[in-house]
């Protein structure tokens, strides 16, 4: 499967780290605090936004007082303490970003997480050892499913599009990689299952976990 690629991009939560389950944990427990009632649809209608434009995305839709910042700030600290102790890498990742080094492919992370906690789950797993590059939905003009992240990746890494591959577990990400030109494959997640179709389908690969690398 790489052997038309020399660059290979990645998401973090879902695709890296199995982390998709804190988020919703996250969302449930700060609409509880404020005695709102949770929407059924937010995860889908927040996939792929940054930090920013979900914080955004809140303050519109939901009448917020706080600034984008304070929400920003309340976020980051809540799932902190678990990228530290708590969120587990996907099964074979490490070891497939072993291979990826040893192999000389160009790698980099392009998420929709904020710098603060990539920085925690970085240093948690070891994994600047594997990723030098680090570009953030909060980096660039628009999120997933726009291209920019991944652009901006590619352009940091002198790479052009047709040459990255990206890995990806939903389906904003799967679009978005698709739509910098580059091709992407999907790794399955238990969180986003009602998609797995439209996941499939829209993706040039598909695997449940790195382990399935070794049969492509």
């Amino acid at each position: 499967m790489l052997e038309n690629f020399d660059t290979v991009i990645f998401d973090m939560d879902g695709t890296l780290v199995d982390s998709m389950g804190l988020w919703a944990d996250i969302d449930k427990k700060f609409f509880e605090e404020r005695n709102m009632e949770y929407p059924k649809t937010l995860t889908r209608d927040i996939e792929g936004l940054s930090m920013s434009e979900t914080a955004e995305y809140f303050i519109k839709n939901f009448n917020l007082s706080d600034t984008k910042e304070e929400l920003m700030k309340i976020w980051n600290e809540m799932a902190a303490v678990f990228y530290r102790t708590k969120i587990e890498m996907r099964d074979g990742a490490i070891e497939f970003l072993k291979y990826l080094k040893e192999n000389g492919y160009k790698t980099a992370l392009a998420t929709s997480n904020s710098r603060e906690l990539v920085d925690v789950c970085f240093k948690a797993n070891g994994l600047s050892d594997y990723i030098p590059v680090v570009v953030t939905a909060n980096e660039v003009e628009h999120g997933k499913p726009a291209p920019d992240v991944y652009l901006k990746a590619a352009s940091i890494l002198n790479s052009t599009p047709k040459n990255c591959l990206v890995f990806e577990d939903v389906l904003a990400g799967i679009n978005g990689g698709k739509a910098a030109g580059m091709s992407v494959c999907c790794i399955d997640d238990k969180h986003s299952k009602e998609d797995y179709e439209l996941k499939k389908d829209a993706a040039d690969f598909y695997i449940k976990n790195y382990l399935d690398l070794d049969e492509i």
